[in-house]
């Protein structure tokens, strides 16, 4: 389970949200493939979901991964449907990066949204 710590936007546009209010549940197999689902407030502050499979990749010897996903995001509507692209019916593919460290059941994910944002995921296994 991971919430959002910090979002950061490249453009430095008052209306974007930096607060997305994300809730996550992600599954990591032993064959580390994963797979999960999000909401959370896109930048336009619109309650969006993110559903999703993807691929951990962990350091030999260090508590450190990355790890790449993709899946469907739905949310972005009106007047913002066109800023997530091929967002024809509502619904966009998406692919998403991000490296992380794990410090016992506490882990901090860093994670790059295209071209518009970074974030920071802090999040807790069980």
């Amino acid at each position: 389970m991971q919430t959002s710590a910090a979002t950061q936007h490249f453009s430095n546009n008052a209306r974007y949200n930096n607060r997305q209010d994300l809730i996550g549940l992600e599954r990591n197999r032993s064959d580390r493939i994963i797979f999960g689902a999000a909401t959370f407030r896109n930048s336009f502050s619109q309650r969006s979901h993110y559903a999703y499979a993807g691929k951990r990749f962990d350091a030999d010897t260090l508590p450190i991964y990355a790890k790449v996903s993709g899946g469907l995001v739905h949310g972005y509507r009106g007047d913002y449907r066109d800023k997530l692209p091929l967002n024809r019916f509502g619904v966009a593919p998406v692919i998403i990066p991000a490296v992380g460290a794990n410090l016992g059941p506490i882990g901090i994910e860093w994670v790059l949204l295209g071209m518009a944002a970074t974030m920071v995921n802090v999040g807790v296994k069980f």
